[in-house]
């Protein structure tokens, strides 16, 4: 029976395999559950460790910096999940990419408090390495993605 390459789907080739009258449709669905994803998981660790390290943040930084790395960093894993939801590869990789400037943005952030001095320099250290870390994962998985 002949199989052709139609589109994609959830990042995934659709099959169709002609049958008489019928066509079957065959989805390979490729990593689609994003609690599977390497770079959702370090998403999540990163999100612990900041919620660790702004605890140690001055009261007036409540609303400020706080405020900010916290939505930063839940933005990277929130952002990769609700990527995954979506039906082409295009829409996908472009939250993805919101991923990735989210933890630049924390990247930033993170140095910031690192200047003033506001928390232990090793777990600051930990958070901008895990960060580091993640930009790369990101960046490789939106090739492997195919954006650009």
């Amino acid at each position: 029976m002949p199989t052709f390459k139609v589109s994609t789907l959830n990042t995934a080739p659709l099959k169709l395999q002609a049958t008489g009258f019928r066509l079957k449709v065959k989805v390979n669905k490729v990593m689609r559950d994003f609690k599977k994803l390497l770079i959702w998981q370090l998403g999540m660790d990163i999100v612990d460790k900041v919620y660790d390290a702004v605890a140690h943040l001055p009261l007036e930084e409540k609303y400020g910096l706080k405020s900010q790395m916290t939505r930063s960093a839940s933005s990277i894993p929130s952002n990769i999940a609700e990527g995954s939801a979506k039906r082409s590869v295009k829409e996908y990789v472009r939250y993805v990419e919101i991923s990735q400037g989210s933890a630049f943005e924390l990247e930033t952030h993170a140095l910031i408090v690192s200047r003033r001095n506001w928390v232990r320099e090793e777990l600051i250290s930990e958070l901008v390495e895990m960060v580091r870390q993640e930009q790369k994962m990101i960046s490789k998985f939106i090739d492997k993605l195919g954006g650009d």
